[in-house]
């Protein structure tokens, strides 16, 4: 099996492995990505999957209040130990998380979270888009599926763009963490809040705003 950058970058994401050694895996497992993290485990350079496992309950809840008091997060990530957690590499990986959750509004940490309801509602929808769109029904299931990996991208934190860093995803941003920290961070649970949420109101484009913010 051909590998794609697909498939690296999808190891990449599940490991915190280098580019090249993720692309080396995959072709010594021809392509099945469950075996090469397996592989990469083995030889000690999936750095995030080694800690996976590792308790982490400490760390911090992290306030982030948008500039005019119109949007407010507070989300909670952990870490192994309190030295952790006091570090400014640590306070300043969850700000942007706070950061993020403002500006891009998800709904969920990972996509394990999204209730079977929502998905299956979700999918017929998409189902029902492809076929008004004239495709053949054969080929719609597998549409479906290219195109809930979108609903997943735009409403699962973990597969958000950085919005910093739009070329990697938070899963990729969170285990460049875990491998330069050296200890097991999990991002825990958010909420959000936004003025008049629910109200009839002007729209406003709060990914902008939060950017601008990052470069004061």
């Amino acid at each position: 099996m051909a590998v794609t950058a697909a498939m690296v970058k999808e190891l990449r994401e599940k490991t915190g492995a280098g580019m090249l050694d993720c692309k080396k895996a995959l072709e010594e497992t021809n392509g099945d990505v469950a075996k090469a993290v397996e592989t990469l485990r083995e030889k000690g350079l999936a750095a995030a999957a080694n800690k996976a496992g590792r308790i982490a309950t400490e760390g911090a809840v992290q306030s982030y209040i948008h500039a005019g008091g119109k949007v407010g997060v507070l989300v909670e990530v952990n870490c192994e130990t309190d030295f952790v957690a006091k570090t400014d590499d640590f306070k300043d990986f969850v700000k942007d998380i706070a950061m993020q959750i403002a500006a891009i509004n998800p709904r969920y940490v990972r996509r394990e979270e999204v209730p079977q309801e929502e998905l299956e509602k979700e999918k017929e929808i998409l189902r029902a888009q492809a076929l008004n769109e004239g495709k053949p029904e054969h080929i719609v299931d597998k549409m479906v599926e290219g195109r809930i990996s979108k609903f997943y991208e735009e409403f699962c934190l973990m597969e958000q763009a950085f919005i910093k860093d739009p070329d990697k995803t938070i899963s990729t941003l969170l285990n460049e963490k875990i491998s330069k920290i050296g200890e097991n961070i999990s991002i825990r649970r958010f909420v959000r809040y936004e003025l008049g949420e629910g109200m009839e109101k002007k729209q406003e484009n709060f990914a902008e705003e939060v950017m601008s913010q990052t470069k004061m």
